[in-house]
């Protein structure tokens, strides 16, 4: 039997026993609130996987679980929303991959550029044995990995010129992630690569003290970055997870009937999150496109891919087995 086969077996054996589930379970469960923050907008795939997470939980729990849902940062940028789990003064939340890598380094093997050749090459790997291997981990920092989600494939974007190689990055202040693997991918690029956090990368590109970011196309429509950045380039340089995380001391308190509700429910919030991305990413370009933004959609790959070869000798052997495991499994 293939991975494949096997992995959709397993999800198929959890969804029956999801469905065994009734509301009788919960009868005797104290009714309990968790506050689901988020750092992006209502537009956001992370608000499409939050809503939807939150209309899962509460049917499935005859309402004894409530999910309050707190987009646009109103709780902390996603660093801070992690630290707050970790001492339970913020219960769980829809986080970007990069700043959850600060936590647990391993994850931060998913930020390695073109890795994934694919969003269904990346799905493989996430739902299976690797990916929870990963999620496993984060309890080793007082975090609790429910499902990943996803950010998507990242795409540069810029407010001077058109880049179709790497040397037309050379000195644009690019914002990244404030995670090592990305700056150290834009700075072999030839780019300055400029960590930051996403609420003050938003300030700093209207006042003009960066020249860029890369984000996915949902993020790039959703902030209206056409209003900053008039180029765009589809380099799906890195594709980018977002996890369902809680905090342990949330997550132990919780009877083991409402846990199993949570990952399930997780993991289809973000089966639908990713669907939504997929067919909203067409209409999303189409309107960056209308409102005056050039967008390349053919730069030379292969070029970008040559020029990070130095990012994968550095963090190759990092990440303990989980590059080759990736890679091996990519290869089946």
């Amino acid at each position: 039997m293939t991975k494949l086969a096997l992995n959709t077996l397993a999800l198929a054996v959890s969804l029956g026993m999801a469905a065994t589930a009734n509301a009788s379970d919960f009868d005797d469960m104290e009714p309990v609130t968790l506050r689901l923050a988020h750092v992006v907008n209502e537009q956001d795939g992370f608000h499409i996987a939050a809503t939807k997470f939150e209309e899962l939980v509460e049917a499935r729990t005859d309402g004894k679980v409530d999910i309050e849902i707190y987009p646009n940062a109103t709780l902390g940028d996603e660093r801070t929303l992690l630290e707050g789990m970790q001492i339970g003064t913020v219960d769980m939340g829809v986080i970007t991959n990069g700043p959850v890598a600060n936590f647990v380094e391993e994850m931060a093997v998913f930020e390695l550029p073109f890795l994934f050749p694919s969003p269904e090459a990346a799905y493989e790997v996430l739902d299976g044995p690797i990916g929870q291997e990963l999620l496993d981990k984060l309890a080793d920092v007082n975090l609790k990995g429910l499902a990943y989600a996803e950010r998507g494939f990242r795409n540069l974007t810029n407010s001077e010129r058109p880049v179709n190689a790497p040397s037309d990055l050379d000195g644009l202040r690019i914002r990244v992630m404030e995670n090592p693997v990305y700056t150290d991918t834009f700075r072999e690029l030839g780019a300055n690569a400029i960590p930051m956090a996403w609420t003050e990368a938003l300030t700093a590109m209207q006042q003009g003290t960066i020249d860029g970011q890369e984000n996915p196309v949902n993020v790039i429509h959703s902030f209206n970055l056409d209003e900053t950045q008039s180029h765009m380039t589809l380099s799906r340089h890195t594709y980018a997870p977002a996890i369902f995380v809680m905090g342990m001391p949330v997550w132990s308190q919780l009877p083991e009937a409402a846990q199993a509700v949570l990952e399930q429910a997780a993991q289809e919030a973000a089966e639908h999150e990713r669907q939504m991305n997929s067919e909203m990413e067409a209409d999303q370009l189409a309107a960056l496109r209308e409102a005056g933004m050039q967008i390349n959609d053919t730069p030379d790959i292969s070029a970008f891919q040559e020029a990070v070869a130095p990012v994968y000798e550095k963090y190759g052997e990092q990440f303990g087995d989980y590059l080759p495991r990736i890679q091996e499994a990519l290869n089946q």
